[in-house]
């Protein structure tokens, strides 16, 4: 179970959102909100339904809809008001000493929302929560129960700001600039839909807690998966700098040194986690130029990683190193779509993949994940690389896992001089994997770069991708804008005479969280193809 779901049954979902979270997409390709999230995730979250919202950087209790009763019962019950809901806000203003309830309208003006006539009627319930019922680590901060007896849009924000204590972190409204907006909710009651029995759901809140490992302790499962990013960049609060939890150890990645400021929180996190060690990578663009061992990332501090050490991701066993180059082993953005050949469920409205009588081509496979997941699942995979080194390590990642490799093929060679013999030779396959490098060169190709050939490369695989089978196509090219990206898909598909049957587009996963700070540069779609 994903640890923000703290209910479900036939009808229902009732999870945790943490903050900094959206609840659904604000736009196609923007990343997923926790409802397009689970939605995709598993095939009988597939219908889910939107019934409430909260946003993006207040946390706490979302209830979806299962099924067509339960969309109609607790509709019916927000629009009468029979839905009852407690917030908790922290302030640091003076707040009243009694229990006071604000009505008003409220009007959109530009980006926020203010009491003006002519707007929907607002009213909300404020209560003061002495210290003893919530400690917080600041004794000028004051806790406030808030109850919204109507269902506006920022209504409690708007409410608490125009009565003289905004929000703490909501500088929409006048709040001082926090960490994120210290709102929650923490408690929400409603008739189940199908029994009429009253339910009642409590999330308690702990505004101490860090946000961004709140976010990602809400859909990491620490059992099934050990490796995840700690720190995306701007959107954490760090812009240029990156940090990744790999089993026992982290890493750090920046085009610079360390500074005193990430020295000091790489060890507030080494605690956090336990980790035996923590290791520094400067991104350079010069990878190619430099020596394995130039490239590998040094030891900052503490236990150094054996040569090879192993990780757990979604259930499944992966071999990594620090020593080995300048990339350790696994690519963590791509988690989500390895899950999606491991359990065959690619998205909602997206036809699952088979057990059994399924054949995988990866090509560019790197250490072979997506090959790994799919013979989990009963493919036959074949793994197409231009390096014997990974191939070999691939091999071992499949042993890892309980897997013989000799059920399966490894091949040594360039990718499009290889997809053109398995077309000679008639090979066929259910789906293919393209997730190339944004640049590369070979002997028999010469220069790839992925902006000016990935049709080529999408042109090259149908040829051998079986009528009805499925492409995952995916880059990480920053620059390269997804429409461009899926224009270049859909039009080799195109001209070599197929048709798309089905299409998802698929973003970076949410502990690589996307902001207009820190963009969003991972690019997937999941094509079914005639």
């Amino acid at each position: 179970m994903v640890p923000c779901v703290i209910f479900e049954d036939e009808h229902l979902l009732v999870v945790v959102k943490p903050a900094g979270w959206n609840t659904h997409a604000p736009s196609p390709y923007a990343g997923e909100g926790i409802y397009d999230w689970l939605r995709h995730r598993e095939a009988r979250w597939a219908t889910l339904a939107i019934l409430h919202r909260l946003d993006k950087e207040t946390s706490g209790l979302l209830v979806f809809g299962k099924t067509p009763l339960a969309n109609r019962s607790l509709t019916e019950q927000f629009a009468r008001h029979r839905v009852r809901k407690q917030y908790l806000l922290l302030t640091d203003r003076a707040v009243p000493e009694k229990e006071f309830t604000v009505k008003s309208s409220l009007l959109r003006v530009g980006e926020k929302y203010a009491s003006r006539s002519g707007g929907e009627i607002a009213e909300t319930k404020f209560t003061p929560v002495a210290d003893s019922e919530l400690k917080t680590q600041n004794s000028k901060l004051k806790t406030v129960s808030a109850s919204p007896l109507t269902g506006r849009t920022h209504q409690i924000r708007v409410h608490a700001a125009e009565s003289g204590f905004p929000i703490l972190g909501d500088t929409l409204y006048g709040g001082t600039a926090s960490s994120r907006v210290f709102l929650h909710a923490a408690e929400i009651a409603f008739a189940h839909p199908a029994t009429n029995e009253q339910l009642k759901f409590s999330a308690p809140v702990d505004f101490a807690a860090e946000p961004r490992q709140a976010l990602r302790a809400a859909i990491m499962d620490p059992d099934a998966t050990s490796a995840f990013r700690v720190i995306h960049g701007a959107s954490d609060g760090w812009p240029g700098w990156f940090v990744e939890k790999l089993g026992d150890f982290l890493l750090s990645q920046s085009e610079a040194s360390l500074n005193a400021r990430q020295s000091g929180e790489l060890s507030r996190l080494a605690r956090t986690f336990a980790s035996r060690g923590v290791y520094h990578k400067t991104l350079s663009r010069q990878v190619r130029r430099s020596t394995t061992t130039e490239v590998s990332p040094p030891l900052v501090f503490g236990e150094a990683a054996p040569g090879r050490f192993e990780i757990l991701e979604n259930g499944v066993r992966y071999e990594l190193s620090f020593r080995e180059g300048y990339s350790v082993g696994l690519f963590l953005d791509q988690r989500d779509n390895r899950r999606r050949l491991l359990t065959g469920h690619l998205a909602a409205d997206f036809p699952q993949l088979p057990t059994s009588d399924f054949q995988l081509l990866n090509c560019f496979a790197y250490t072979c994940g997506f090959s790994v997941c799919a013979a989990k699942a009963g493919a036959r995979t074949t793994s197409l690389d231009l390096s014997k080194k990974y191939l070999e390590w691939g091999r071992r990642n499949f042993l890892l896992n309980g897997l013989d490799p000799s059920l399966h093929d490894f091949i040594y060679g360039d990718t499009f001089d290889w997809l053109r013999r398995l077309a000679k030779k008639g090979c066929a396959f259910d789906a293919i994997v393209l997730d190339p490098p944004t640049f590369s060169q070979s002997r028999e190709h010469g220069v790839f770069r992925v902006e000016k050939n990935f049709g080529d490369l999408v042109a090259a695989a149908l040829p051998v991708l079986k009528p009805g089978g499925v492409l995952l196509a995916s880059t990480n090219a920053v620059e390269w804008p997804p429409e461009k990206f899926l224009a270049s898909v859909d039009s080799a598909v195109r001209i070599a005479g197929r048709k798309i049957l089905k299409r998802h587009y698929v973003p970076q996963p949410p502990d690589f969280p996307v902001s207009r700070a820190e963009p969003a540069y991972l690019k997937t779609a999941w094509v079914k193809i005639h």
